[in-house]
């Protein structure tokens, strides 16, 4: 561990920007030193209220000047989406980011990489990006297929009972709530999935290998009968299944496939099975090699309401982002992937 903590600040206080400041509240690796909030009523207020623990002496700014003038080690970034000309800001004045926000190799962004690019360069800092789903699932292929001398395809299936997931502003764009009919439809799970392609990209860099072609296919199921999802609700004949499978070939055969499958309810048409919730990972090859990946909470989670069993969620995806911290500040300038820093340590987490 250092001599000094890595001074941090966090980017947005979300669901997932919570389960990041308690993480970095209870390591002795790092030390909060700065909190951007994007709402206006959470200006002001102390990081610990905005996580749910005890106060922790940081407020709240939506003073971007104010942050980067703390010239912290890096900026743990937990908005839903990424922006790009905050990027440039923050990596331009010379702070590492570290983000869980739709980024993984920043190909799909097009000009906007290779101004994420400059901006590293120009402030001497790096720009890396992960989560649970795409991020974290890759790494693990990626360290299957070491144990390969061979290796004709890797695929990852994810699937999901998300009925309990309340997010419409995650879900409505890859189709949920869409009438079966739609003529938008085929086009709308490939575009709200699209950072699966950069995961893709970021499994055949491992492998050295040139893809022809990234492509996505999707289905789609409907709801028979009218579903209440809390904030929202889904009508009868409207999507309430989404699958999407990110396919990178080469010669007209795919190497890579990356696949989800969400479902709601228990009245779809076609009627879903799912295996298993969770992912599986398979590395066909020379040997074989598979791995089932499911998360349960601890004994002493105290979870009363989905709601609550839905932070292990937020905490694996805050999570990936926050251990390569140590990596990323020592790394060279420009845009880092799993494939370019060392593997990922836990430190600080084992409570003594």
């Amino acid at each position: 561990m250092p001599n000094t903590p890595y001074r941090v600040v966090q980017w947005t206080t979300g669901n997932v920007g919570k389960s990041s400041v308690q993480a970095l509240a209870a390591n002795p690796l790092y030390e909060l030193v700065g909190v951007y909030a994007w709402s206006p009523d959470k200006v002001g207020r102390d990081a610990g209220e905005l996580a749910g623990i005890e106060p922790l002496g940081v407020k709240a700014t939506n003073d971007v000047d104010e942050l980067l003038a703390l010239k912290p080690d890096v900026v743990v970034y937990n908005p839903m989406w990424i922006d790009v000309d905050e990027l440039v800001r923050i990596l331009s004045a010379g702070i590492n980011v570290v983000s869980s926000a739709s980024f993984i190799t920043g190909h799909n962004l097009r000009d906007g990489r290779d101004r994420i690019e400059e901006a590293c360069r120009q402030g001497g800092s790096t720009m890396f990006g992960s989560g649970i789903s795409p991020g974290f699932a890759e790494l693990l292929a990626i360290i299957g297929t070491q144990m390969c001398d061979r290796v004709d395809k890797v695929t990852i299936c994810e699937q999901s009972d998300t009925t309990f997931y309340d997010s419409p502003a995650t879900e409505k764009p890859v189709g949920f709530g869409t009438p079966i009919d739609d003529p938008n439809l085929p086009q709308m799970a490939s575009q709200g999935t699209a950072i699966f392609a950069e995961a893709v990209q970021l499994i055949a860099d491992s492998l050295g290998v040139e893809l022809d072609e990234i492509v996505c296919e999707a289905e789609y199921a409907q709801t028979t009968e009218d579903l209440d999802l809390g904030s929202w609700k889904i009508g009868a004949g409207c999507v309430a299944g989404v699958y999407a499978s990110w396919q990178g070939r080469i010669g007209g055969r795919t190497l890579i496939d990356l696949n989800v499958r969400w479902k709601k309810g228990q009245t779809l048409e076609p009627n879903w099975q799912l295996e298993r919730e969770g992912w599986k990972i398979t590395v066909d090859g020379r040997p074989t090699v598979n791995m089932e990946i499911g998360f349960l909470p601890p004994p002493d989670f105290g979870a009363t309401t989905m709601e609550e069993f839905m932070v292990l969620g937020h905490i694996m995806t805050a999570m990936p982002p926050i251990h390569m911290i140590p990596a990323v500040v020592a790394a060279e300038p420009g845009i880092a992937t799993y494939n370019d820093l060392p593997l990922p340590q836990a430190r600080g987490v084992v409570r003594v």
